[in-house]
């Protein structure tokens, strides 16, 4: 199976010319779907390398989708419809040889600016002192009315009582979920959405249902049908700058859509991550009907992901729920996350913070249009991803197969279906992403040479 591998004599680290070795076999058909790879330790001893970058190897292939683990069988070859579903990506790749455009990420350093300079000033804060001690569920006071402030115009009314501070949004979600909805209960969300709302879903016990959609968003008319037909309990929504299709709900639509929950009295989840990086942003669903809506947000998408700090407004017979299902969680966030936001929320640095990604987005956003002028791309001007709706003959997954081959990480649309219908040919690309300029660049010319040649690119074509 292995026997025999050479490994390419450039330059470039071991693990990824074995990772290239290991593809170059699964290509040729030498490894076939299902095929058991030798223990790591075995490929290591014959080839004499180190475990670790056997290991390295691997991980590199199984985010290829060309290898799968699983307990009990090892690692094997992965079957192609295996790779063409890709899970919930949650970090950027650290594989020197790959732009990676499929995670969400900071598109400046301007975060980690702002915290080098905070940090040294942390002990003499007011606060320090509370950072040893545990605090409610909900999370401390004054962090709390620092998020409820700077919300007011959005949600909640300035009111810290209907504030729950979470983990990011994604635990925010969590904790709703658990909160407000029991196993079983219908979940409706568009038929193209985040992918954390599948996977929560998964583990509530709770059936995802997908709802029709145009160029605006969710249709209203699917939307009616949905709920006469499946009684939900709850619809998730992104409002604002939708992940991954960007597109942000008209005022019109959002009175629509509001007004079919409130007919057959579905709890609006409004997951509005992206909605700091908009222009002149519409007014939430949670201001239009704010006794039938918990919004979530995070300063993930604005600030970074790595401060992991999330907050879900709700009525207060709600937020109370939602607390007492983080505490049994996770008890309460971290303090020293929360003093973080509350200090670059209260001086006006988490505003200046934004108004530099949202500068440096427009700019990428700019490449991306000049580059990909001739194709069916929605975007936004300050949005950190933008959607590509593939022309034929092209598949998402094949589209993002190929690219990823060529060097350039993306997710398909498989990745953000609903259920098992089928979706739009289309990718995400997230321009934030890019480490620079020069690479977004790089990596888009290489996706629109690949538009270009068409079906003489496709996977299975020599």
């Amino acid at each position: 199976m292995l026997q025999d591998l050479q490994l390419a004599s450039d330059e470039g680290p071991v693990y990824r010319r074995l990772a290239d070795a290991i593809a170059e076999r699964i290509a040729a058909g030498t490894l076939a779907v299902g095929d058991r790879l030798p223990p790591q330790r075995e490929i290591a001893r014959a080839l004499g390398i180190n475990v670790t970058t056997v290991t390295r190897a691997l991980s590199t292939l199984q985010q290829r989708g060309l290898l799968e683990a699983r307990p009990g069988r090892g690692t094997t070859v992965a079957a192609r419809d295996a790779g063409e579903r890709p899970g919930f990506v949650s970090a950027p790749s650290d594989d020197t040889g790959v732009i990676d455009l499929s995670v969400n990420r900071p598109a400046t350093s301007a975060y980690l600016d702002a915290l080098a300079l905070l940090m040294p000033r942390l002990s003499k804060d007011r606060y320090y002192p509370t950072l040893q001690d545990y605090h409610p569920p909900e999370g401390p006071l004054w962090a709390r009315a620092a998020i409820a402030e700077w919300m007011r115009p959005v949600a909640g009314d300035g009111d810290p009582g209907r504030v729950v501070l979470a983990a990011g949004a994604q635990h925010g979600l969590d904790c709703v979920l658990g909160a407000v909805t029991r196993q079983g209960e219908v979940v409706l969300a568009d038929e193209v959405t985040y992918q954390g709302i599948n996977a929560l879903c998964r583990v509530h016990g709770l059936d995802l249902r997908g709802v029709g959609m145009d160029r605006g968003g969710m249709r209203p008319d699917a939307f009616e049908a949905a709920c006469a037909q499946l009684r939900p309990r709850a619809v998730f929504l992104v409002p604002t700058l939708h992940n991954p299709t960007t597109i942000t709900l008209s005022e019109q639509r959002r009175h629509e859509l509001v007004a079919v929950a409130r007919r057959h009295n579905v709890l609006i989840i409004e997951d509005d991550v992206y909605r700091p990086l908009a222009d002149n942003p519409l007014p939430s669903l949670a201001s239009i009907e704010p006794e039938l809506t918990v919004h979530i947000g995070a300063l993930s998408k604005c600030l970074a992901p790595g401060l992991r700090l999330g907050f879900v407004i709700a009525p207060r017979t709600i937020a109370g729920q939602v607390a007492a299902a983080l505490r049994i969680n996770c008890w309460s966030i971290s303090p020293l996350t929360a003093l973080i936001g509350t200090r670059l929320i209260e001086e006006g640095t988490a505003a200046r913070i934004i108004e530099a990604q949202k500068q440096e987005l427009r700019q990428r956003q700019a490449v991306l249009s000049e580059i990909l002028d001739r194709y069916d791309v929605q975007s936004h001007a300050t949005s950190t991803h933008a959607w590509l709706r593939l022309p034929e003959p092209w598949r998402g997954s094949g589209f993002a197969r190929t690219c990823l081959e060529r060097g350039v990480a993306v997710l398909p649309g498989d990745a953000f279906a609903v259920g098992r219908e089928p979706v739009q040919h289309g990718v995400r690309i997230n321009v934030g992403a890019a480490r620079s300029l020069d690479d977004l660049r790089t990596a888009l010319t290489t996706m629109a040479d690949l538009l270009a040649a068409g079906h003489l690119q496709l996977p299975g074509f020599v």
